[in-house]
Formats: C-alpha cells, sequence, structure tokens
C-alpha cells in the first residue's frame, strides 16, 4: 500500500486510547482499528476531519504516501516508520 497510516502515532502522542478517540469522532473501535491497521479502502472527509478535530493535527499528520517496492510482495516489506 502506498498510502500510510499514521493514527496510532498521534494516539499515542495524545496519550489517548483507540476506545475513547472512536468515542470522540463518533465510529466504532472496530472501525477505527480498520482505519488505523491500514485495511480501510477509503476514508470518509467527514472522519478525517473529525479525526483532526479530536486529535488536534493535519491531514497531513494522519496520512503519508511512500513509493511501493517493484517486485516485491507487499507481505515481505518490513514497516520503516521512525
Amino acid at each position: 500500500m502506498a498510502i500510510v497510516i499514521d493514527i496510532d502515532i498521534m494516539i499515542a502522542r495524545r496519550k489517548m486510547g483507540v476506545g475513547e478517540l472512536a468515542d470522540r469522532i463518533g465510529i466504532t473501535p472496530a472501525n477505527l482499528a480498520v482505519l488505523k491497521n491500514g485495511r480501510a479502502k477509503a476514508v470518509r472527509f467527514s472522519t478525517l476531519s473529525a479525526l483532526c478535530e479530536a486529535l488536534d493535527c493535519q491531514p497531513g499528520d494522519l496520512l503519508r504516501w511512500e513509493p511501493e517496492e517493484v517486485g516485491v510482495e507487499p507481505s515481505t516489506l518490513t514497516d520503516q516508520r521512525a
């Protein structure tokens, strides 16, 4: 996946639990986990806006693009976040 989701980083910086964030933005913890773990196929702008408001951040703090490595299966890539 070329789009990387950094919601977990922002949650940790804000010392907030996943359940608390889910309550604040009005989605289930399960749906937040799908988004947080990069398994979501799409994100509504209303959800992105609610995330930014609850975490006091910008969309770029939550989403970033990384080029995909050609010829490497996604399951063999390691997470290289700092």
